[in-house]
């Protein structure tokens, strides 16, 4: 008899449906049953008869001793990991008539079974179940820990089950499973903006503050540069609090990701807050952009629709910093292999912290630097040229003195700056609402700088000197006319003055300083 159920195979952050053709009967073989796996599938996949076989003998069934046939469409496709273990078991159940088929076409089956027949949770629920509600299927079947992650998809049914002879009992007819509801939008507004660090728990620093304002009103990349204890990591883990709220349509595709990666918490169904990534300095350029034998998400893509922290950048391998140059621009990566090639999303934004010289004392106003210049420019000739063109705002930091620590005035929170920031974001949206690829100013390309940065002949001039003196690349000009756009909206200005321009000048601090040659 031949009996087809139904699983899914995750490519990139989408999923393709596995057609999973069982065919039982034929000779009988001695001892082992003739089990034939074909269709491309990799060890995990071979081994799951050995799950299967004890899982079913632990609930009072068994593999009978006839030939199986069991084919994975479409056979060019590689099949990877233990998550067939269930559409195969229930299928060759079925092949064997030991179970009706009729119910089979309308349901997704993934779950890898453990030999007593629980089944564990899997990765890459959510885009399954993006794809079997768009292939018209009923429902989806899978392990409970996934279920809420599923579930956040519409029109579909999603049940979550715990053992095999739950999924067993369902098909005979014998037992009702409960399908897991999830308010998605209820779901989504709840710890939004709920945060467990403050701007108000930062002393000083108001010019940093205002930087980092400006970042998360545009978009921007930026890079914090100052000696040991002056509050650059603090600074930056409070970044995410000041950035808008995600929308529906970047959590759904943010939790994707996560999903694929499986990281998402159990019973988490969609990620509320925008990512903040925080890699160490020793990753490999496979895990920051993504890749591998079976290519997977790296930190840029886990960083999509949030933030990238590269603390203690120079000490970042330069072979790793090199792979940021391209996704920074296209806002994508794309994973290149033999038979095919995968696009994952990589628009974040960059958030870096480093030291002035391999003391760390440079730029201190007391501490004095025991580094000689050579040293000082081979530390932070570490980070290229093209590298920090890419960056819009160089930020010095200057330590907090006593007086500003000791003040006990309140400090501006989170919630005051993202409310300019969500105002100014609004201006954009209305800005580039006629463009589907443009969300903020630091997106803009040559035609929106023209159209919408449009300068009078005061800040013409006063552009012009800032290139001569400083020998800024055009790349540099233009993150320079981005950052402007974005104080003025700040400002609530329709157009780009000279206060915007120098303002946006001196967030150019490593230009300024000639310190990177």
């Amino acid at each position: 008899m031949l009996v087809k159920t139904f699983a899914s195979a995750v490519e990139g952050i989408d999923a393709q449906t596995i057609t999973i053709e069982v065919s039982a009967g034929g000779q009988i073989v001695q001892g082992k049953p003739g089990y034939s796996l074909v269709g491309l599938p990799d060890n995990a996949v071979k081994e799951g008869y050995w799950r299967i076989e004890t899982a079913l003998k632990e609930i009072g069934y068994r593999i009978p001793r006839i030939k199986i046939i069991i084919n994975m469409a479409p056979a060019d496709l590689k099949k990877e990991g233990s998550y067939y273990d269930l559409p195969i078991a229930i299928g060759v159940m079925a092949a064997n008539k030991q179970l009706p088929h009729e119910q089979l076409k309308d349901y997704i089956l993934m779950g890898e079974l453990s030999l007593d027949g629980t089944l564990r949770p899997i990765k890459g629920a959510l885009p399954i179940a993006i794809q079997a509600r768009k292939e018209g299927f009923k429902g989806i079947i899978l392990p409970k820990a996934n279920a809420r992650e599923a579930a956040i998809v519409n029109k579909i049914e999603v049940f979550g089950v715990e053992h095999l002879r739950d999924v067993i009992e369902f098909f005979q007819g014998s037992k009702e499973l409960s399908k897991t509801v999830v308010d998605t939008r209820e779901e989504f507004a709840y710890n939004q903006t709920i945060f467990s660090v403050n701007f108000s728990d930062v002393k000083g620093q108001r010019s940093i503050k205002r930087a980092m304002e400006i970042a998360a009103a545009g978009g921007h990349n930026l890079i914090l540069i100052g000696p040991p204890g002056a509050g650059k990591t603090m600074l930056a883990k409070r970044f995410p609090s000041i950035l808008p709220p995600l929308n529906l349509g970047e959590a759904l595709e943010t939790t994707k990701i996560h999903s694929v990666v499986g990281l998402l918490p159990e019973d988490c169904s969609l990620i509320h807050q925008r990512p903040f990534r925080n890699p160490h300095h020793t990753i490999s350029d496979v895990a920051l952009v993504g890749g591998g034998n079976y290519p997977r998400p790296g930190e840029i893509s886990l960083a999509h629709n949030g933030v990238l922290f590269l603390d203690e950048l120079p000490e970042f391998k330069r072979s790793v910093l090199e792979v940021l140059r391209q996704p920074m621009e296209s806002r994508k990566i794309t994973i290149s292999r033999s038979k095919f090639t995968v696009d994952y999303p990589a628009s974040f934004m960059l958030v870096a912290s480093m030291n002035p010289c391999p003391c760390g004392y440079y730029t201190h106003p007391e501490k004095e630097c025991v580094c000689s210049p050579n040293a000082v420019q081979n530390y932070l000739n570490k980070i290229s040229g093209p590298l920090m063109d890419r960056i819009d705002l160089h930020i010095e930091v200057k330590p907090v003195n006593y007086d500003e620590l000791s003040d006990e005035t309140a400090q501006e929170s989170s919630e005051e700056i993202l409310n300019r920031v969500i105002a100014a974001r609004q201006l954009q949206t209305e800005r580039y609402k006629e463009d589907q690829h443009t969300y903020c100013n630091a997106q803009m390309e040559s035609k929106h700088l023209q159209l919408f940065c449009q300068l009078n002949k005061a800040s013409k001039l006063l552009l012009k000197r800032a290139m001569e003196h400083f020998q800024l690349s055009a790349r540099a000009y233009d993150r320079i006319l981005k950052v402007a756009r974005t104080i003025a909206d700040l400002d609530g200005q329709e157009n780009v003055h000279a206060q915007h321009i120098a303002e946006a000048i001196q967030f150019r601090s490593l230009d300024k300083e000639n310190w990177v040659q």
